[in-house]
């Protein structure tokens, strides 16, 4: 199942760099549960309310719990005109531990790409390479935070501190406010602190 999400760019805030468009293109992997759907849609929004164009779109394999699942998102300084899935990425969103030792998540990823992993690994001893890694245990930030839905720490929220970190495509005051847009509350309050703790925490391996 294939659903699209676009948005076109923010009439309220314009920060779109003159010259060559540039397109970015970030795939989020996990297991069925985590929220990566959920991620690619924030990722997405944040982009959107600093002025850009973007995506947000989910792919499902076996859609039950615990199952690996895709999701995609694109941002870019000008409409967006592919609507395909994403198969070559700029940026690797990687949710759960190990995940990487049984599904092929580099797949297409150009080299010298950027992976962010949560996992409690540095960097350097996930062994992958020919990429750009950096790591954050968004698990531990979860647990820390008592930030759990259904018994499970929720990691969706973190990751995009991470990402913010890690890329720079997005500035992380974009994704706590997307953060508290969604949740209010002490909801939105514990997801956005997780947020500011992945974008302290993580490990850049370059």
């Amino acid at each position: 199942m294939l659903t699209l999400i676009r948005l076109k760019r923010s009439p309220f805030n314009s920060l779109l760099t003159k010259g060559k468009t540039v397109l970015k293109e970030i795939r989020i992997h996990g297991r069925g549960g985590q929220g990566a759907v959920t991620a690619a849609q924030l990722l997405a929004h944040a982009a959107f309310l600093e002025g850009k164009w973007v995506q947000a779109f989910p792919y499902f394999g076996a859609e039950r719990r615990g199952a690996p699942v895709k999701a995609f998102a694109r941002i870019s300084d000008e409409p967006i005109l592919v609507h395909s899935q994403v198969y070559n990425p700029d940026y690797i969103i990687v949710l759960a531990p190990k995940l990487h030792e049984v599904v092929d998540v580099t797949e297409g990823l150009k080299k010298d790409s950027v992976i962010i992993m949560n996992t409690r690994k540095k960097p350097e001893e996930i062994g992958l390479k020919d990429w750009r890694i950096a790591t954050v245990d968004a698990t531990d930030i979860a647990l820390e935070l008592d930030l759990l839905v259904s018994g499970l720490p929720v990691v969706n929220t973190s990751i995009l501190g991470a990402f913010a970190k890690a890329t720079g495509e997005v500035q992380l005051e974009s994704v706590l406010k997307v953060i508290k847009i969604t949740w209010s509350g002490s909801a939105g309050e514990k997801n956005a602190k997780a947020a500011e703790l992945a974008y302290e925490r993580l490990i850049r391996g370059w």
